[in-house]
């Protein structure tokens, strides 16, 4: 096939505070262009735009304008980079941030467009927290009553999900949630965007709205909650579609948007962390993909149905269709090291960085680096945003323990590095201490740039990395995905092998380093099991709160 006869898909990752789009060629997954957006709104977390009004503490919204201009802008750039005509695109893909959820009208019109000043009628951000107290009455209530589908998502309903920030919006503002005709995932309603057609998809619906076996929570649990809530489900959709599953056509209006031809293939919609194993060609039982950034989802398909305490959730078809699809994370990896990095270096470190030019990060991290394991005297817990995994409360905070007066900033850095390791190995061992074998583990995601900080994971999970091969590993997903909507290859399975990436082994653990962590990590477990109830965090976030009103 020669260059004028090949096809290309187009995939676009929405992020946290980007999104980016990627120029991909069919045949072999080869990425000829990409650019990325930033929103104009970010994550919009003090004051509503344009009208200043205040949000609560644990608030995380988005703006659906800037989804938008992702595609009038990031699409037609990458194309424009990768120097390829429109005409030869046969599909576009997209994955979105989860669980990132929206009220919508009928007709998929955000009620932030028509209700601006209203803070619940916009979009909620996967790290909007300020729902937490109503995850947690879910949880008792279904434990309470035994509900089945609670051990699908180890015992708890994250505060992140569709259902508590659903409650959340009835309990807090009725009258927009009287409005919402639809509470829909921004994984779906981008693909409404595209395609022009309402879609749900079984990824999203399965982790995020507790979707299993063929139906939601039933009318009379949620009637329990609240009568006002019985007919939730009712603003969700019940025909769920499969992944890699042609989800419409290119509309005439998106055509406009990104310059792509009208009538082209859409994937149905995705979340960024579970399309991200395509892109790594690791869709295999027991290949864990952990997609670090801002925060790290762990993601592996299995055959096995088991029980895992503490995990996000297991679905059917929920990373490949056949395959029971298992999903943990870790609510806080980057955002930690940006935290620190923004407000606890002295300006004689950002100084030093400048002179050397190199970012903050980077200078903290080579001298982290030269410390033997254990020199700083320190362990901290990894919940500065909370704990997805095992325990699942966002309540939770930072803990480090052991500072003296002559503890310095890079000793601090590299203990929320190993604390942040610490929690990917209690994930790794919760699931195979279940019956459910970690066979390989890949990483991919921004953070995978930081090689010590890969060497620290690998010796602190005495295990082997492997590595995806792509730096934008969802937009690859995305536009894999793309390529099997369209029809180029006939699953997911076999469009990750033609185009997908991994190096095997990339990382190996050293044996010293590895009997080193071990003792670091028996502390990190008993301070782990120590704050786990909750008990003096929640107690502290709770005189914060009622100090912030």
């Amino acid at each position: 096939m020669n260059a004028n006869s090949e096809a290309y898909v187009i995939g676009v990752d929405y992020g946290t505070l980007s999104g980016r789009a990627v120029v991909v060629r069919v045949s072999d997954g080869a990425e000829l262009g990409s650019a990325v957006h930033e929103y104009a709104h970010r994550v919009i977390e003090d004051t509503l735009p344009g009208t200043g009004v205040r949000l609560g503490p644990d608030w995380a919204l988005q703006s659906p304008e800037d989804w938008r201009d992702v595609l009038r802008i990031a699409v037609p750039k990458a194309l424009a980079v990768a120097g390829v005509p429109a005409s030869q695109v046969i599909g576009i893909g997209t994955d979105f941030t989860a669980c990132t959820v929206l009220p919508t009208t009928a007709d998929g019109t955000p009620l932030s467009e028509l209700h601006p000043d209203r803070p619940h009628a916009w979009p909620k951000l996967w790290k909007h927290h300020a729902a937490q107290s109503h995850a947690d009455r879910i949880n008792a209530l279904a434990a309470e009553r035994g509900e089945p589908w609670l051990p699908r998502y180890g015992g708890k309903i994250s505060s992140e999900w569709e259902f508590a920030k659903g409650l959340q919006v009835l309990e807090e503002d009725p009258e927009i949630y009287g409005l919402a005709d639809r509470w829909i995932e921004a994984a779906d309603w981008i693909i409404w965007q595209l395609a022009g057609v309402e879609t749900r998809n079984v990824c999203t619906a399965g982790y995020k709205g507790i979707y299993q076996d063929g139906g939601y929570p039933s009318a009379e649990f949620l009637a329990a909650l609240n009568p006002g809530f019985a007919g939730f489900t009712d603003k969700l959709g019940h025909e769920l579609a499969p992944l890699g599953g042609l989800a419409g056509r290119l509309t005439a209006q998106a055509a406009e948007w990104t310059r792509l031809p009208e009538g082209i293939a859409v994937a149905v919609g995705n979340v960024d962390a579970h399309v991200t194993a395509a892109a790594a060609d690791a869709v295999g039982p027991g290949q864990m993909v952990a997609i670090m950034g801002t925060s790290t989802c762990h993601i592996m398909p299995s055959a096995e149905l088991a029980e895992v305490p503490g995990m996000c959730g297991v679905v059917r078809d929920g990373i490949v269709p056949g395959l029971w699809g298992y999903e943990a994370g870790q609510s806080g990896v980057g955002d930690i090291f940006g935290w620190f990095a923004e407000t606890s270096v002295p300006a004689s470190y950002t100084a030093k960085a400048a002179e050397l030019g190199v970012s903050v990060h980077e200078y903290l991290t080579s001298l982290a680096e030269k410390q033997p394991v254990g020199a700083h005297g320190l362990v901290a817990l990894d919940w500065h945003n909370g704990n997805r995994s095992v325990l699942v409360d966002h309540n939770l905070s930072g803990v480090i323990v052991g500072q003296t007066l002559a503890t310095r900033p890079e000793d601090i850095y590299r203990a929320l590095i190993e604390a942040t390791a610490f929690g990917a190995r209690v994930i790794v061992e919760t699931f195979e201490a279940s019956g459910v074998p970690v066979e390989e583990f890949v990483v991919a995601g921004g953070l995978l740039k930081n090689r010590f900080l890969m060497q620290v994971y690998s010796d602190v999970l005495r295990r082997p990395l492997s590595a995806i091969g792509s730096d934008q590993g969802p937009a690859l997903g995305s536009a894999i995905h793309a390529a099997v909507a369209a029809g180029a290859y006939p699953d997911i399975t076999a469009a990750a092998a033609a185009m997908g990436k991994r190096t095997p082994a990339v990382y190996s653990p050293d044996a010293a380093r590895a009997d080193a962590y071990d003792r670091l990590y028996a502390e990190y477990r008993r301070l782990h099991d120590h704050f786990a109830d909750g008990g003096m965090l929640h107690r502290l976030r709770a005189i914060r709160n009622e100090a912030a009103k």
